[in-house]
């Protein structure tokens, strides 16, 4: 295991490049996005601290991985890392695990992408997103936002304009405040709501 810091802006992986490492975060945000041939992207995620990056059998990277904010990574080279795995079933067990949560993520943001509204998508990508945070920084009204509004529509399958248009209308509903860096939720049961939960 090897530590690494990247800085903000800066790649750890792009797409196609050979998966000779995996990585899990210790600090920071990554944006995780898949680049089309015609030049559009479409962001696939946002990685935070715990999780898991290159468990793919792949050889190549699928997707490309920047930073948002600084991170701090544990890389593994692959290859020792799966014959670790192999020898010891516990580490097996998580590692299924993992790759169980992250398929259940990936399917959920499909129906998200697939049979949502916009407002519904942006109420889901906030308060997933909260929720997320919630479970490795504890219980805050805040929720930082590292990636811009542009991220957000792109991983919405949304424009920029109905992101801010939603986001500006649930200000002036007293349901969000803009603060600095992020949000913060004033009325999470109305945004349960708007998701008919």
């Amino acid at each position: 295991m090897h530590h690494m810091t990247i800085a903000p802006k800066h790649t750890l992986f792009s797409q196609g490049d050979e998966a000779i490492s995996l990585y899990t975060i210790t600090s920071g945000t990554l944006r995780l996005h898949y680049d089309l041939p015609d030049g559009r992207r479409q962001i696939v995620g946002f990685a935070i601290p715990g999780d898991f990056l290159g468990l793919s059998l792949d050889p190549r990277f699928g997707i490309t991985a920047d930073a948002l904010t600084e991170v701090s990574l544990c890389r593994f080279e692959r290859a020792r890392f799966m014959n670790l795995i192999e020898r010891h079933p516990n580490m097996m067990r998580k590692m299924h695990e993992v790759a169980s949560h992250e398929l259940a993520i990936a399917q959920e943001h499909m129906v998200v992408l697939g049979r949502r509204r916009a407002e519904e998508r942006v109420a889901s990508f906030l308060l997933k997103w909260w929720h997320r945070l919630k479970r490795i920084q504890g219980a805050s009204p805040t929720v930082p936002l590292p990636m811009g509004r542009q991220d957000i529509a792109d991983h919405l399958g949304l424009t920029i304009e109905t992101v801010s248009r939603t986001l500006a209308r649930w200000m002036r509903e007293r349901i969000i405040l803009d603060v600095p860096d992020g949000v913060r939720i004033l009325d999470a049961a109305r945004l349960e709501e708007l998701l008919g939960n």
